[in-house]
């Protein structure tokens, strides 16, 4: 365990008065087969009951009775078949002893402690499931159809569980720091790999591997790929061409599950040309101003917009864009060029808690999320607080079917200057992104060492490698 038994035993005690009542189950993951039982994929715990209970087996559930003040950590014992497979492992006493939980029980008595929970009418409290045998566990024990399980989900725990998580404490932003260590190891590796006819894979497949070696894995699917345009482009067989850039973006999660998540774009020749170096120096800028601006009680809605700004001025110098620039983010007009939020949490996952509900975490009843292109995919919002990690990661793209669709339409033509913005399609996209912690007076770049991202320090980086 990362933690001490008194962090653990703190968290639950947090969490049930938080929740004030009921019964909390808090699943476990399962092992997960890739193509027959034996073969799974690496297994991953649960952030949520690895943050409560810190083991990492699969097959076991956390039980909180608020208000008999019992916990139960609920499994069922290894046998002479999993010896043999893989090994001794601890027992689910041992486990328990070790995170400061009170009693065991196997898996075969947790129905009857849910039924016991319903039938004296008291709530029994679940996180909104995202896999589907944990989907099928919870209508085995409590009768709701799986369809019907996010909205039964509990939001007392999910409020709990958003409000305890969203403060990292000094020692996870230690770990955090050491999966931002290993991603300094991922991006210079890819940045060292960078040249013409060298394919996306290989670069993919290196930085994966650098993780691996590290005793971690990738906090995401890495994406490296000339087509930056592309939000989520995963590696082709592609060969690097000259004169283009190659966007990667990729991190790496720790064995405790806490994230990094950076995005460097590099330019495959050596060298920026002159017409990526008027797009990259805007987006290292708006990168940049999260620094001066992102502190303790600032929205992050406003961050996001302040950034927008910058970034509308300055594609109006360039002659993309036109008009009053207030106007134009009111219409939503520079997501053509940022069709994304600037960041989101990080933590035990890499887009933090995200499977409790986007608006759940990243809005409140002061920030309300907006159903307008591009702001609609702000992931987070709301207030910052000391201790919360953020992503920075401002981006300028030429999607050419967005653009070709907007041009078409006529939309938000009294601000886009699109003659201008066709010589761009072939462009690509630009994005730049360092993880962020928010302190008791501003903010700061997390991870000692940079990967670097001014144009200037880049070149005489690629400059400088071996080979």
């Amino acid at each position: 365990m990362l933690f001490s038994k008194e962090t653990y035993v703190a968290r639950r005690q947090a969490l049930s008065r938080l929740v004030g009542s009921g019964l909390v189950l808090l699943f476990g993951n399962n092992d997960s087969p890739a193509n027959y039982p034996s073969n799974a994929y690496k297994f991953r715990q649960d952030s949520a009951f690895l943050y409560f209970f810190g083991q990492h087996r699969d097959g076991l559930v956390g039980v909180i009775d608020v208000d008999q003040h019992t916990e139960t950590l609920v499994g069922n014992e290894i046998d002479i078949d999993d010896i043999v497979w893989f090994g001794s492992v601890k027992s689910v006493s041992a486990m328990a002893e070790e995170c400061g939980v009170g009693a065991t029980a196997p898996m075969s008595s947790l129905s009857d402690m849910v039924q016991k929970a319903l039938k004296a009418g008291r709530q029994v409290h679940f996180l909104p499931p995202y896999r589907y045998d944990t989907q099928i566990q919870i209508m085995d024990l409590t009768g709701i159809h799986p369809s019907k399980q996010r909205e039964a989900a509990s939001m007392p725990l999910i409020q709990a569980v958003i409000k305890l998580r969203s403060t990292k404490s000094a020692e996870e932003i230690a770990e955090i720091e050491r999966a931002c260590a290993i991603g300094y190891k991922m991006h210079v590796t890819a940045m060292k790999m960078c040249r013409p006819g060298v394919t996306e894979q290989a670069i993919g497949g290196a930085i994966d591997g650098v993780a691996y070696a590290e005793g971690c894995m990738p906090s995401f699917q890495s994406i490296v790929t000339m087509h930056g345009e592309i939000m989520h482009g995963n590696p082709s067989p592609r060969q690097l061409e000259s004169g283009r850039l190659m966007l990667c973006d990729a991190g790496a999660e720790t064995n405790e599950n806490y994230c990094s998540d950076n995005t460097r774009t590099t330019p495959i020749s050596g060298h920026y040309t002159q017409r990526q170096r008027d797009i990259y120096s805007i987006v290292s800028d708006c990168h940049d101003l999260v620094l001066d601006v992102a502190r303790p009680g600032v929205k992050w809605w406003d961050v996001h917009f302040d950034v927008c700004r910058l970034m509308t001025n300055r594609l109006k110098e360039l002659g993309l864009m036109k008009g009053d620039t207030e106007e134009a983010l009111r219409a939503g007009a520079h997501a053509l060029f940022l069709p994304h939020g600037l960041g989101h949490m990080m933590g035990m996952d890499v887009h933090d808690m995200e499977g409790l509900g986007q608006t759940n975490v990243g809005y409140d009843d002061e920030v309300r999320p907006s159903s307008q292109f591009g702001t609609a995919s702000l992931r987070f919002a709301r207030k910052l607080e000391p201790g919360f990690v953020v992503t920075d990661e401002p981006g300028i793209y030429f999607i050419p079917d967005l653009i070709d669709l907007w041009k078409r339409e006529g939309h938000n033509a009294e601000f886009l200057n699109f003659e201008e913005i066709e010589k761009f399609k072939d462009f690509g996209g630009i994005r730049i992104e360092d993880d962020v912690l928010i302190t008791e007076n501003g903010c700061r770049f997390l991870g000692e060492q940079r990967i670097p991202y001014h144009m200037d320090e880049v070149e005489q980086f690629l400059a400088e490698r071996e080979g």
